[in-house]
């Protein structure tokens, strides 16, 4: 099933935004913007049967993969998280750590 294109204008509010809901707007993509306040984590969740991309956008923090995985990442950075992983994201720095994330069915 086709379908249309679309914009979606980020906006510089705190908190989540969702970008792309998944179907019936996509054939199962989802993606949204993240705004993690100095001290704010994502919380840990799974990828389950998805695999999901990060884009970082602004500050800097630290990107928690299970199992013993840790990377830092800031602005400019991307980050790769396979299916059935857990993760966190969180914010180590002294600004907004912001980025997007896409996640997929593998």
């Amino acid at each position: 099933m086709a379908k249309e294109a679309f914009v979606v204008e980020l906006n510089e509010e705190t908190g989540f935004q969702r970008l792309l809901p998944g179907t019936p707007d996509t054939h199962g993509m989802k993606s949204g913007r993240v705004y993690l306040a100095p001290g704010d984590e994502c919380g840990v969740h799974s990828t389950l049967d998805k695999e999901e991309w990060l884009v970082f956008l602004s500050g800097a923090g630290t990107a928690i993969m299970e199992p013993d995985q840790s990377r830092e990442v800031c602005q400019g950075k991307v980050a790769y998280i396979p299916p059935n992983t857990n993760h966190n994201i969180k914010n180590t720095g002294n600004q907004p750590l912001i980025y997007i994330f896409c996640v997929t069915p593998v």
